[in-house]
């Protein structure tokens, strides 16, 4: 991805690389999965407006719908997902509504879930796929879209989620529909939020509702469940505290075992993908849940954000062990630590912005503090590392860009038409940023330079 040397541990291989300066060729400048090769948030780019204006635009489309599933880019393509809505009314809406659980949730009569491919260079549609068409939908937090999680591109493939609505796969060069699966049922309560991840033959994702929570794997050429592994940690009696939205991380053990890496409510767990077998879970030590950021990994620690009631960065000692707990807390920041956009290590310094916009810089082997500063508006989209610079997003619209250090340096602000709610990509000279309205690619005005 972006500057710097790969950082390796005895645990830490490619696919959980902290810096980009000896990626595989193999990844290139693909942007293949929520956050990125390995879920760093580290983009392959150079030469990217820091401060822009229409004239950077290389291109700007509208997006039919709404969703909040990022881009993801492979060779020419850009994939996203997107929900046409239909509001319930009436008789209809009054029974919806009459169960709901919570304040803020809205009762639609129908969605209708596609994705839609774009050509990089050109801003043209090339694909839109008919996924599914839901009649009485669940409900759904007005903080959330029914295209949330992200897609996963594998070779000839794209892979969508929408959780308990289904999952489907899409063959990129004609953009039919290659299988469907709808038998991951779940209260999600607010919407769907967790984001698949490829392992070998498996399509992988966590589905933890208010009623069921598992974690399961397809086989990804023919959509057929191969295991379904149950969340056995305790957790709260009620409902809303056993949710959970964040998606998983794969790392390969001191003993080059793949593991995945799986935050679920009140636990961290760790599975065999083949199988979906537990090898070990580490309790967080205080109430969380509803967590959405990914975690990341590297100096032999897993980092992760517990999510509500109020969040906390944990760092778990991982590097040549077997099995963790949370005797393996090796540190704590419980300030300003967000609930949905996910942290981003660069080198020894891990950044964080929280959902009310205090970005927070940290020493990544120690927890301590080297400085937090307010960035204007909220915030839901996670931060990325491009062309040695941090790019937030805000759900006012503004793309924030700042530098990578120790002392805090705001390099820009940049206004777009609506809220950044996806986690924006990077690729070569592209910068593509996704709003509530439109997708976007930036480049530099003068190509010359």
């Amino acid at each position: 991805m972006a500057c710097g040397g790969l950082v390796r541990t005895n645990i830490v291989m490619v696919v959980i690389a902290i810096t980009a300066g000896a990626l595989n060729s193999l990844w290139a400048q693909d942007w293949t999965e929520f956050r990125g090769p390995g879920g760093t948030g580290h983009a392959v780019a150079n030469d990217l407006p820091v401060k822009w204006t229409e004239s950077n635009y290389k291109w700007k489309i509208e997006i039919p719908g709404r969703g909040w599933s990022s881009p993801v880019l492979f060779e020419n393509e850009i994939w996203i997902t997107t929900a046409l809505e239909r509001k319930a009314t009436g008789v209809e809406k009054e029974e919806m509504l009459k169960a709901a659980t919570m304040a803020g949730l809205a009762p639609y009569s129908r969605v209708q879930l596609q994705a839609i491919c774009i050509d990089k260079e050109s801003g043209s549609v090339l694909h839109t796929s008919e996924l599914f068409d839901i009649k009485r939908p669940p409900l759904l937090h007005s903080m959330n879209s029914f295209a949330s999680p992200t897609s996963v591109i594998d070779g000839d493939f794209v892979y969508c989620n929408f959780g308990t609505m289904g999952t489907a796969c899409v063959n990129r060069s004609e953009g039919k529909v290659v299988w469907r699966n709808q038998e991951q049922k779940l209260d999600h309560e607010t919407g769907p939020g967790s984001s698949p991840i490829i392992w070998r033959d498996l399509l992988i994702f966590h589905c933890d509702g208010t009623d069921h929570q598992f974690v399961v794997a397809l086989d990804k050429a023919t959509g057929k469940e191969v295991w379904r592994q149950k969340r056995s940690g305790k957790m709260s009696d009620k409902g809303m505290m056993k949710k959970a939205y964040s998606t998983p991380t794969l790392v390969t053990n001191s003993k080059g075992q793949d593991e995945l890496l799986s935050a679920g409510a009140n636990w961290l767990y760790s599975y065999d993908p083949a199988t979906g077998k537990e090898l070990w879970k580490a309790s967080y030590g205080q109430l969380g849940f509803s967590n959405v950021p990914r975690p990341i990994v590297g100096h032999g620690m897993i980092y992760l954000c517990t999510g509500f009631m109020r969040s906390a960065m944990l760092a778990f000692r991982y590097e040549g062990k077997d099995k963790i707990d949370d005797s393996d807390i090796v540190w704590r920041y419980d300030t300003q630590v967000p609930t949905m956009p996910s942290p981003i290590l660069v080198n020894d310094l891990l950044f964080m912005v929280s959902d009310r916009g205090i970005a927070t810089c940290l020493n990544a082997k120690t927890g301590k503090k080297k400085w937090q500063k307010r960035l204007s508006g909220e915030f839901s989209s996670s931060p990325i590392l491009a062309d040695g610079h941090l790019y937030f997003g805000n759900r006012a619209g503004d793309v924030m860009v700042v530098k990578p250090a120790a002392e805090f340096e705001l390099v820009a602000t940049n206004k777009l038409d609506s809220a950044v709610m996806a986690t924006p990509a990077a690729s070569g000279e592209n910068l593509i940023v996704r709003t509530a309205n439109s997708l976007y690619c930036i480049q530099q005005n003068d190509r010359s330079n």
